[in-house]
């Protein structure tokens, strides 16, 4: 299974900086070998908007970051999160993800910028069945169309009832925007837009 951890690190006051550089390095090799074991999938930073604008309830000494994770079960994403140095000053916030049949399925580019989106789909009432069955089989000949395009990187079914987590690539928020709008169901979503900024150890960085 995979999961979107939110991950709030809190240094305590009074922390030397040396000591807060050495585990960060402890947290950047621990990384390195859970994305070579395959549990650490993607690492982000958060919006690269001012954290005051972004995150109003971070406090001084504090940071936040959005890992894609993947493990068996919840039991072995623990494991996995409590072996990361930083997690003796983190809290962590787990959701787990479903397959979602128009997943894509594709690697991180090179070029753009990435952003996650949370649509929730609200069919109006008395819409005809069949209506919403062809509206669904026209998303999902879009939704590979973008794939295709470079711009829909993934696509993850959320808990509660019709929500979806999208992984996305372009070159601004308009141009998101565009492909969001171009969706055959974007009448009936609501969309949160949360941009993503490089992480240092995030895995499809690593690798290239």
């Amino acid at each position: 299974m995979e999961y979107l951890v939110t991950m709030t690190t809190h240094v305590p006051d009074g922390t030397p900086d040396r000591a807060v550089d050495e585990i960060r390095a402890r947290e950047a090799a621990r990384s390195r070998e859970l994305a070579a074991a395959g549990h650490l999938v993607r690492l982000w930073r958060p919006p690269p908007w001012p954290e005051a604008q972004a995150n109003p309830t971070l406090r001084p000494g504090e940071w936040r970051s959005l890992g894609l994770f993947a493990a068996a079960d919840g039991g072995q994403l623990e494991e996995v999160l409590a072996s990361m140095p930083l997690r003796v000053w983190r809290a962590d916030e787990v959701t787990a993800l479903a397959p979602h049949p128009n997943d894509p399925a594709l690697a991180a580019r090179n070029t753009g910028t990435e952003f996650l989106t949370t649509f929730t789909i609200s069919v109006p009432a008395g819409t005809p069945a069949q209506a919403v069955d062809d509206t669904e089989a026209r998303e999902a000949r879009r939704a590979n169309e973008l794939a295709g395009q470079g711009h829909l990187l993934r696509l993850w079914r959320l808990p509660g009832r019709s929500r979806a987590l999208g992984l996305w690539n372009a070159g601004s928020p308009a141009e998101l925007q565009a492909f969001l709008t171009s969706l055959l169901m974007d009448p009936w979503m609501t969309v949160e837009t949360t941009p993503l900024s490089q992480h240092p150890s995030d895995p499809a960085l690593i690798i290239a």
